[in-house]
C-alpha cells in the first residue's frame, strides 16, 4: 500500500471514529463519502421569511452543508480531493464563494489531509466568512432570480458566469424552505436535549434527555416513566384536556406526538378520540345523532334545527335529539316540565329564548303559571267569605281576611262572630278547643270574651303594630 493510500485510509477512519453516521458517511468500496455539517448559531438569531406575508422565526441551528468528496490516487501528496458543496438556503454565490476558500485551503496544507481542516471551517466559519447576520432573509419559495443575487464575500463581488459548477443549491420546488429549516432546526435540538442529562422534577433521578420528556413552552423536564404513568391515569380518567405540565401554575400542553411516544396504542386512540370529541363540543354547529348505536357528529346549518347523521341517515331536532318534527316546538317530557320552571327562572336572557324556541313561549308560561297555582295551594287558604288567598306565618288561628274584614278559624275555616270570635275556642265539642295558639297548651279564655288571659295572650304574641290572629 501506498502512502499516499495509507494517508486517505487513516483519514477516512479518524473522522468516522469522530462523527456519527449521519454526520460523516463513507462509501465501502471506493475512497469517497458525504459530509452533513450543521451550523449552531449564536444565541437569539432569528429567520426573516419574506413573501406575501412576512414571518420570523427563532432558531439555533442552520443546516446542513453537504460536501460530497472523492480522493484522486495522487491525494494527499500531489492532488486535492474531488469535491462538490451543496445547500438549501445559501445561493449558489455564497456557496461559489466557500468552494473558493477550500481550494485556498488546501494549498495552504498541501502534501496533508485536509478533510478535517476543511470541515472545522465550513462548520465554525461559514457565517462570518459569509457575513451572515441575524436576521437571516430568505424567501419562502426559492426563485431563479433570489440564485442570481450577488453576495458580498470577504470584499469582492462574484459574478453570476463566475459560479464554480461545484457550487450546488438543492431547490425542492415541491418543498418550501422554511418548512425543511425549522425542521433541521427541530431535528438538532432534539439531539443536544438527548445527549444531556436532567433531574426528573417528580421522582428526582438523574436521567439522559432521550429518557426524558421535554415541555416546549416551560422548558420544565420529567423523565418518561414518570410521564407516560401520568399519562395513562389522565387519560383512564377522560382528562385528556389536563395533560399538562405537572408544575404548580404551570399551564403547559403535552403536544399529541408526546402523548403517542410514550402510552399505549389502544390508549392514545382514547385520548385521540376524547380530543375530539371535546374539541366538537366547543363548536356550536356541531352535534350528536342520538341514537346509542351511531353517535356520529352532525353539521348543522345556521339557524336550523333539523340534523340529518352523514352515517345512519337519521333526521332529528337537535333541540330534544328526538325525530325531527318540523316547525312544530318540541313537545315536554314529564322531566321537562319538572325542571323547566326552575331553570327558566335561573337563566339569563340566552338561555331563556332557547327554552321558548325549544318549547314554546306559550308553554313556558303555562309551566309558570301552574308553578303559582301549586305554591297557592302550598301555602294558602282562602277566605271562606270572599275567597281571598290569605298566607298564614305567625300568630294565632283567629284570621281576619284582608279584603271583606272577616273573622274565621285559620284550623277549621269557620267564619266567627264580630262580638266574641274567641270563644270559638272554648267549645270542647270542636277540633279547635284551646287552640288558638298553635302549641300553646291548655289556655282558656272568659266566658264572655273578657280577657282574663287574653291581655297575657296578646301580649305575648304581638310582633310589630298588628295584633296576633289578625292577618
Amino acid at each position: 500500500m501506498s502512502t499516499d493510500q495509507e494517508a486517505q485510509e487513516d483519514e477516512l477512519l479518524a473522522l468516522a471514529s469522530i462523527y456519527d453516521e449521519k454526520e460523516f458517511r463513507r462509501a465501502e468500496a471506493a475512497k469517497e463519502g458525504e459530509i452533513h455539517l450543521c451550523l449552531e448559531l449564536p444565541p437569539d438569531f432569528r429567520l426573516l421569511v419574506k413573501g406575501q406575508n412576512s414571518t420570523e422565526h427563532h432558531l439555533s441551528f442552520l443546516g446542513p452543508l453537504v460536501l460530497s468528496f472523492g480522493f484522486p490516487a495522487e491525494y494527499p501528496s500531489v492532488s486535492a480531493p474531488v469535491f462538490t458543496l451543496s445547500s438549501n438556503w445559501l445561493t449558489r454565490v455564497q456557496i461559489t464563494a466557500l468552494c473558493r476558500r477550500l481550494d485556498e485551503l488546501w494549498e495552504e496544507n498541501q502534501g496533508n489531509v485536509v478533510l478535517f481542516t476543511w470541515m472545522r471551517f465550513l462548520k465554525e466559519e461559514t457565517l462570518d466568512f459569509l457575513g451572515i447576520q441575524s436576521p437571516l432573509e430568505i424567501q419562502s419559495t426559492e426563485s431563479e432570480s433570489g440564485q442570481q443575487q450577488a453576495a458580498d464575500v470577504s470584499g469582492e463581488k462574484c459574478k453570476v458566469q463566475d459560479l464554480d459548477p461545484r457550487a450546488v443549491q438543492e431547490v425542492d420546488a415541491r418543498t418550501d424552505i422554511l418548512s425543511q429549516l425549522l425542521d433541521f432546526d427541530e431535528a438538532q435540538k432534539q439531539k443536544v436535549f438527548d445527549g444531556k442529562v436532567f433531574c426528573c422534577g417528580i421522582c428526582y433521578s438523574e436521567k439522559l434527555g432521550s429518557d426524558s420528556l421535554l415541555f416546549k413552552e416551560c422548558q420544565h423536564v420529567y423523565c418518561k416513566a414518570c410521564m407516560k404513568e401520568y399519562f395513562q391515569i389522565q387519560i383512564r380518567d377522560g382528562k385528556v384536556q389536563c395533560l399538562n405540565c405537572p408544575e404548580a401554575k404551570c399551564v403547559s400542553v403535552a403536544t399529541p406526538s408526546q402523548v403517542k411516544l410514550l402510552v399505549g396504542e389502544d390508549e392514545f386512540a382514547r385520548y385521540d378520540r376524547l380530543l375530539l370529541q371535546s374539541s366538537l363540543d366547543l363548536m356550536k354547529d356541531v352535534v350528536y345523532c342520538p341514537r346509542k348505536s351511531c353517535c356520529m357528529a352532525v353539521m348543522v346549518e345556521p339557524d336550523s334545527t333539523m340534523g340529518i347523521c352523514p352515517a345512519c341517515k337519521y333526521a332529528f331536532c337537535t333541540l330534544c335529539k328526538r325525530s325531527y318534527h318540523g316547525l312544530n316546538h318540541c313537545k315536554p317530557t314529564d322531566d321537562d316540565y319538572r325542571s323547566m320552571r326552575a331553570e327558566y327562572n335561573s337563566a339569563s336572557e340566552e338561555r331563556k329564548k332557547f327554552l321558548e324556541k325549544r318549547f314554546g313561549r306559550q308553554v313556558i308560561q303555562k309551566v309558570l303559571d301552574s308553578f303559582s297555582t301549586d305554591w297557592l295551594k302550598d301555602n294558602c287558604k282562602q277566605c271562606p267569605c270572599c275567597g281571598t288567598n290569605i298566607q298564614k306565618n305567625k300568630g294565632c288561628n283567629k284570621m281576619t281576611c284582608s279584603l271583606c274584614q272577616s273573622y274565621f278559624c285559620w284550623i277549621c275555616m269557620t267564619v266567627l262572630g264580630r262580638e266574641d270570635p274567641y270563644s270559638h275556642y272554648n267549645d270542647p265539642s270542636l277540633p279547635c278547643y284551646l287552640k288558638l295558639v298553635s302549641g300553646a297548651g291548655d289556655i282558656k279564655l272568659t266566658k264572655d270574651g273578657n280577657v282574663l288571659l287574653h291581655e297575657m295572650l296578646r301580649a305575648a304574641l304581638h310582633v310589630g303594630s298588628s295584633p296576633p290572629g289578625d292577618r
